[in-house]
């Protein structure tokens, strides 16, 4: 009995001996095969028409990955550090699809981010699906993630979910204000983007029982608009749902001022033209009141979001646009999918097929990557939308972009109806 007792301890320590040299043997392996750095792509518009949003976007990139790698790299793989690679995709389409082969043929990132754009990512994205490369994308239009793509990924409030919540704020506001608001204008410039803000502000507007008395689609590139003011106001709206760029934010604004046919209220959607510290500049005065829609809450009161918020306004000289914070809190997401890679895949973490199933694994309700997000939640659907996702509206008030919904996020009361209101 001694003796079969000793022999079964020399074979216990010899098997972990073997256990042992085994594991090592295969982290080795694996870790042989990782690389250095992990690259990830960035493509915006960095000139043309749209740069002024890719330029944004980019620095929020930039940042995050910058707090990525201080804070250990992707620990899951031994604490590998994110590499950041940039191209330009311009503004046409096909721009779009040259940038995209240009950065994965170059690179061979495992992931990029970015376009902004709806038309743009929908043509780097035939791209990237057909590599195998994960986009997380920051383009809104509903239309994105409904085309079939396997490795796309939008974080971010669809366009939709915008025109609704432009909707209900005005409502929501106009409720706690005592004022009755049951007529209203939608407006849109004619793009697949704008389309997709009234569609929502239009079925949001049906389910609250308003009557929309007036609603124009018009060039994005447009330069007179007196006429759809001199509409609105003869149809004698409530208050106007409206979806701009940039330029014909701005003119639709000064118009509104130089007509004097001011209605009690004009709420921006999906995140352009009024609220932007550009726009403001551009218009000065005038800015003071128009509201719009952000798929970013630059308010949320949690360290990793005030570090972004005090790191990119001494960079950049404001506060954080959309266009930063979607993309600052995109890459935060997915450095927590490629940490849950390496954790549910070890062998080969970086696998395109392992780290798209890491994506649709993902159930964030803590952690850095959420506390940059509007909520506290966030995860993907099959088609790579995130059901938690909401927007935020900002407004401005006294010369400053001020979130002011959902209300219970506030970080002031809006001013409600506009102050200078002339019907």
């Amino acid at each position: 009995m001694c003796r079969k007792k000793i022999n079964l301890g020399l074979m216990t320590r010899f098997s972990l001996v073997v256990l042992a040299s085994f594991l090592i043997f295969s982290f080795t392996v694996v870790a042989e095969t990782l690389p250095e750095k992990i690259v990830v792509g960035c493509l915006e518009p960095l000139t043309g028409a749209h740069a002024v949003f890719g330029t944004e976007a980019k620095v929020g990139i930039e940042l995050a990955v910058q707090h990525i790698n201080q804070a250990g790299g992707i620990q899951s793989l031994g604490g590998i550090p994110l590499e950041l690679v940039t191209e330009d995709v311009g503004e046409t389409a096909m721009s779009a699809r040259l940038a995209t082969e240009s950065l994965i043929s170059k690179h061979h990132p495992v992931a990029v981010l970015g376009l902004y754009i709806s038309r743009l990512t929908t043509a780097a994205s035939e791209i990237t699906d057909r590599e195998k490369v994960i986009l997380v994308a920051d383009a809104l239009v509903d239309d994105v993630t409904e085309m079939g793509r396997q490795y796309l990924f939008r974080p971010a409030p669809k366009a939709s979910m915008q025109g609704r919540s432009a909707v209900e704020f005005v409502l929501g506001a106009a409720e706690k204000a005592g004022i009755s608001m049951e007529k209203v204008a939608i407006l849109n410039e004619d793009s697949s983007f704008g389309r997709s803000n009234a569609l929502g502000a239009v079925q949001g507007a049906l389910d609250n029982g308003l009557t929309i008395v007036y609603q124009k689609e018009y060039p994005y590139d447009i330069t007179d608009v007196s006429s759809i003011v001199h509409g609105i106001a003869a149809a004698e709206a409530d208050f106007v749902v409206h979806c701009p760029y940039f330029m014909d934010a701005i003119i639709f604004a000064k118009t509104f001022r130089e007509l004097g046919k001011i209605p009690k209220f004009i709420a921006g959607m999906g995140a352009c033209g009024y609220t932007d510290p550009e726009s403001i500049q551009a218009l000065g005065e005038i800015a003071e009141g128009y509201s719009n829609t952000y798929s970013y809450n630059p308010a949320k009161d949690t360290p990793q979001n005030r570090k972004f918020v005090e790191e990119y306004t001494a960079k950049v000289g404001h506060i954080p646009t959309e266009a930063a914070g979607m993309n600052y809190y995109g890459m935060w997401i997915l450095k927590e999918a490629l940490e849950l890679s390496g954790n549910l895949f070890p062998e080969d973490p970086l696998n395109p097929d392992n780290l798209r199933k890491a994506f649709l694994e993902l159930d964030l309700t803590s952690g850095p990557a959420v506390e940059v997000f509007p909520t506290d939640h966030v995860t993907f659907d099959g088609k790579g939308d995130n059901p938690y996702a909401r927007a935020t509206i900002l407004q401005v008030i006294n010369g400053e972009p001020k979130v002011v919904w959902p209300f219970e996020d506030a970080e002031t009361e809006c001013i409600f109806p506009r102050l200078d209101a002339t019907y």
